[in-house]
């Protein structure tokens, strides 16, 4: 009577494995063949952007983009510095 129940036991979940195994291909089957429809029908501009540079792709030189990025870098170390004083963080 217990071989039986074993035995059961793994029928079932080779069944359940199977299924979810089955399912997951499925699922992403479909999704890539979503995203080759989609980007068929609505294709995207490409713009530039920084993922470009590190492709190694030329980018135009926009020096207002690097005032900003400069003023982003200085506020976050004006920040980390004033908090590391008040507060005794290991980041200063």
């Amino acid at each position: 009577m217990e071989i039986h129940l074993v035995a059961e036991s793994v029928k079932f979940m080779v069944l359940g494995v199977a299924t979810v195994f089955v399912f997951l291909y499925l699922l992403v089957w479909l999704m890539r063949l979503q995203a080759f429809v989609v980007s068929r029908r609505f294709p995207v501009e490409e713009e530039l952007s920084s993922s470009r540079m590190f492709r190694g792709e030329k980018a135009e030189y926009d020096e207002e983009e690097d005032r900003r990025m400069a003023a982003a870098v200085a506020a976050v170390h004006k920040y980390r510095g004033a908090n590391s004083r008040t507060k005794g963080s290991p980041h200063g």
